[in-house]
């Protein structure tokens, strides 16, 4: 099983690995599933606005909410991610590789992209998620003991990426061959 995360300190840090992870594994000829994280400078605004990209070639959709320039709590618009979680879940049986821009509260209770999650790792297929440090333990305890933090470069998560892909084509055409 290849379910990976990533976990980097700074701001926009993981949304910027995966970002190259992606554009590495797409000039390998994999098709993505899944969503990217933009971040979207706001004037007079201490964080960013967050859309994501759908892989794998869009539309962008935006998934924060502007609480104003003091809030303070959670600005995810869960309208929005639920609906990038449908587009999402309909793009995955043609991909080769899943990528969830994050992993947060909402996969932890089983929405969002959890079942996305889910039914790739069912079918063989490598994920990898971002994650903030105050969500590793319920991803964790989500994962069961099968993720592996992916510390490297963009090449050494690709290449990790890549590896899943391939056992997991050698693994269907052994069971097509296995089924004749």
């Amino acid at each position: 099983m290849y379910l990976g995360y990533i976990c980097r300190q700074g701001l926009g840090e993981t949304d910027r690995l995966m970002g190259e992870v992606a554009a590495l594994l797409r000039a390998e000829g994999l098709v993505l599933a899944g969503a990217l994280q933009l971040n979207r400078a706001l004037p007079g605004r201490a964080r960013p606005a967050m859309d994501l990209l759908l892989l794998p070639d869009g539309p962008v959709l935006p998934i924060s909410l502007d609480r104003g320039p003091a809030a303070l709590g959670c600005r995810l618009d869960t309208s929005a991610l639920e609906e990038a979680s449908v587009v999402v879940a309909e793009r995955l049986p043609a991909a080769d590789v899943l990528f969830v821009n994050k992993f947060g509260k909402q996969e932890a209770d089983g929405h969002g992209m959890a079942g996305s999650v889910s039914e790739a790792l069912l079918a063989g297929k490598p994920v990898i998620t971002g994650l903030a440090d105050h969500f590793l333990e319920g991803f964790l305890r989500y994962a069961g003991g099968h993720a592996r933090e992916l510390t490297g470069e963009a090449g050494e998560i690709a290449a990790w990426l890549l590896e899943g892909h391939r056992a997991a084509a050698a693994a269907a055409s052994a069971a097509k061959a296995a089924a004749f």
